[in-house]
């Protein structure tokens, strides 16, 4: 386990650094053509934070906070009108360039420091994968409260 803390130290040490990364991947992707309706500050801010949380999330199993966290982004970029598929591909981008980052830096010599990789990858596809529930979740709660909203007014 101490590699997987290594790892993660590793991640959260360079969360500005891929933050960064990320933003000018989402900034020049043709799959997220609406996303400049999501203030930059608000999206480095969210980067930022899943990066630096990612210890907690992935060692300490917080995935209440997973949930709390990603419904409430799923919300959000459904106030913005960027669509579900957009969403879902940030969230990809997000996991992509973090494993960019793990290929790049993390140096492995051991059999049981691939076994501490594996086992983050596994974790990190959970997390990645319930982030993507918790904000389409999020985004169609969303949806749903903004068109009965909307019939109501109608009615």
């Amino acid at each position: 386990m101490m590699v997987a803390h290594r790892l993660v130290g590793l991640i959260e040490a360079h969360s500005e650094e891929l933050a960064t990364g990320l933003l000018e991947k989402v900034q020049s992707s043709a799959q997220l053509t609406d996303y400049w309706r999501v203030p930059i500050e608000e999206l480095k801010q969210r980067v930022c934070e899943v990066y630096q949380n990612l210890g907690d999330w992935l060692l300490d199993k917080r995935a209440y906070e997973i949930k709390v966290r990603y419904k409430e982004i799923g919300a959000r970029r459904a106030a913005q009108y960027v669509p579900l598929c957009q969403l879902i591909w940030a969230i990809v981008l997000t996991k992509e360039n973090l494993w960019e980052f793990l290929e790049l830096e993390a140096v492995l010599d051991r059999p049981v420091e691939v076994f501490a990789e594996l086992e983050i990858l596994r974790l990190l596809d959970q997390f990645f994968d319930r982030a993507q529930y918790y904000a389409a979740l999020g985004y169609e709660q969303a949806r749903n409260e903004q068109h009965a909203w909307k019939a109501t007014r109608a009615g």
